[in-house]
Formats: C-alpha cells, sequence, structure tokens
C-alpha cells in the first residue's frame, strides 16, 4: 500500500507540475506573440488613424469668416467659383470657394454634401484637404486647407522669376508628385475619384516644391458643355456624348501630359495648340527647340529626354492607349531619385 500510495504521490504532483508548466509557457508565449504583432518594422505605416469627414458649418459662420465675401479677400478665380481667405474661429487661416450661383441653381438637385464628405476622406501628401463646406439655397461652399504656396501656373506663367526658382530637378521633382496625387485618387481612394481637371492652376506648389493637388473630384458642380477653364487640358474624347465623353482616368492622364509639356516648354497650352506644335519636336528629338529657354539645358539630358515621352505618350494616344497612372509614376519616380 505504501508504494502504491508513494507512486499516487509521485503522479499526482509530476501532473501538477506539467499543468503548471503548460499555463506558465502560454502565457510566456502570449505575451511574445503579442510583443511581435506590434512591433512596428522599418515598412509600418500607421493605418489606423481616420480622417473625420468634412465639417458642415452654416452660412453665417462662412460669411463673417471671409468678412462678409469681402473682394479684397478673394485670392483666385476658376471655372467653378471664387475662392476667398477666410479665417475661422480660433484664428485657423483656410480656403473658400463659393461656387457660382448659375452652377449652383442648374446643379441644385446634386447631393452636393455627400460628395464633398467623400472626398475630404482624401489624405496624401500631394492633396490639398478639404476640411468642410456650407450649403444653402443658393449656395454651395467648400472649404480647404489653406497652403502658404504659389501654384504651379503662377511659376511658369506670371512670376517674373518663377521659371528660374523652378529647374529642372525641382521640375522634375513636381511631375513625379503630381502623378502620385493623381494615382491615390484614381487608385487608393474608395470611391476612386477622378481628379476631373489637371492642369498647372490646379497645382500648388510649396516652398520645398512639393505639388499639391487641388480642386479635385469637382466636375460634377460644372456645366456639362462649359468650355472655359478645360479647353487645352481634357482629350477630345471629353466632349463626345454618352459614356465615351467626359471626365474619366484617361482625361485625367491627358492632363498630366499636358502638364508635363508646360514643364518643358514653360509655355501655356493656349487652345491645345501648344501639344500640336511640341509632339512632332518630341518625336524627331529636338528638344533643344522646344526646352525653356529661361532656364540652361542640363548637361543629363536622360531625364528630360524619358519626361519628354511620358507626355508624348499621355497627349499622343487615344483612351484605349494612353498608359496607365501606376506606370507614369514608376516612371517619374526614377527620374526623381
Amino acid at each position: 500500500m505504501s508504494f502504491y500510495h508513494g507512486n499516487h504521490i509521485f503522479y499526482a504532483f509530476t501532473l501538477s507540475f506539467l499543468s503548471i508548466s503548460i499555463v506558465l509557457l502560454s502565457i510566456i508565449l502570449f505575451f511574445l506573440c503579442r510583443k511581435k504583432q506590434f512591433k512596428p518594422s522599418k515598412d509600418f505605416e500607421v493605418t489606423t488613424i481616420i480622417k473625420p469627414s468634412a465639417t458642415n458649418y452654416p452660412l453665417s459662420e462662412i460669411d463673417s469668416a471671409t468678412d462678409r465675401f469681402n473682394p479684397h479677400r478673394i485670392i483666385g478665380k476658376g471655372r467653378l467659383g471664387t475662392t476667398y481667405a477666410a479665417v475661422l474661429d480660433k484664428d485657423e487661416l483656410v480656403v473658400a470657394k463659393r461656387i457660382y450661383p448659375w452652377l449652383v441653381l442648374s446643379k441644385a438637385g446634386l447631393g452636393f454634401q455627400s460628395v464633398i464628405k467623400s472626398l475630404s476622406l482624401a489624405q496624401h501628401p500631394n492633396i490639398v484637404p478639404i476640411l468642410g463646406f456650407s450649403e444653402a439655397p443658393g449656395e454651395r461652399i467648400i472649404l480647404m486647407e489653406y497652403v502658404d504656396t504659389m501654384s504651379l501656373d503662377f511659376y511658369l506663367h506670371q512670376h517674373v522669376d518663377g521659371p528660374s526658382l523652378l529647374g529642372w530637378s525641382q521640375r522634375l521633382k513636381i511631375a513625379a508628385g503630381i502623378a502620385r496625387g493623381v494615382e491615390y485618387l484614381h487608385e487608393k481612394m474608395a470611391p476612386q475619384v477622378v481628379h476631373g481637371c489637371v492642369k498647372p492652376s490646379n497645382v500648388l506648389v510649396d516652398v520645398e516644391f512639393c505639388p499639391k493637388l487641388c480642386d479635385y473630384g469637382l466636375s460634377f458642380l460644372a456645366s456639362k458643355n462649359e468650355k472655359m477653364g478645360l479647353l487645352g487640358y481634357v482629350d477630345e474624347e471629353y466632349w463626345l456624348e454618352g459614356k465615351s465623353g467626359g471626365a474619366c482616368k484617361e482625361s485625367d492622364v491627358y492632363g498630366i501630359g499636358v502638364v508635363l509639356l508646360e514643364l518643358l516648354t514653360g509655355k501655356r497650352n493656349e487652345g491645345g495648340l501648344l501639344v500640336g506644335w511640341v509632339l512632332p519636336l518630341i518625336k524627331e528629338m529636338r528638344y533643344s527647340e522646344f526646352l525653356d529657354p529661361r532656364i540652361e539645358i542640363p548637361s543629363n539630358m536622360k531625364p528630360i529626354v524619358r519626361l519628354g515621352k511620358v507626355a508624348l505618350a499621355c497627349v499622343g494616344n487615344s483612351r484605349k492607349t494612353r498608359p496607365k497612372i501606376t506606370q507614369i509614376v514608376s516612371i517619374l519616380d526614377s527620374l526623381d531619385d
């Protein structure tokens, strides 16, 4: 009996020891796995922070922020509306885009609020954030982050010293940033967004020559047949009736191509004339005849030639044969290295 009793005690002790060991091992493994799961790697990106959608501001607050839409607050006018420098509570400086009244009246039944809230979720270094909006009878106003910058159009075509400030390295950087911004809209947003009018006046350039796209996804506010502000920056297919016409990813790619041509030449694409002039010269590799004469031709022409070929592919082909935005980004990123 003593032998049996001793074996029973030994068995019970062994079983208890194993049970405790398993429990301890489980606890240790749990903490190790948890630590490993949340240990950031060099490729770790914070994706848990979700940007809140645009705030709905009462018109009275926008009226106060713009000093009753004082003409002295106007900082620009475009095809969709007038932009004002606005100061919200706590001295927050923003940009208020007041959509033209005739566009508001013609598009009165559209879901302005839902579209702007969706667009305001965009978060990207090459995109100007939308912060809020205001909607009232006869009024549609969009609030955007104030970026202490000038437009690419200003640098290229209005500023006396603008061309000298934008050397070839800066222009390559701007080209790559524009493409990345459009890629984000086309491929990373949900739902995907078509910019609708990619042109230099819709590209803001900060002090570090980082471009930021504005006025994206607002084509729903515009008159379909209105050519002001679009002519020269959208393809011929844009003007066709039905599904084959209008704004689409391919028309955005065309706009990118035109912007690249303006970066190369320093000239505006007035009525599409720039495209007709430059394309034959690019095909014949006659770069010295069209490169912006206000800055010195670079010693290494390979990136410039490559940029010209990308522009040619964007504007020289039909919608079906244009390069995808991901292809454009891949090429331009390599030029910006």
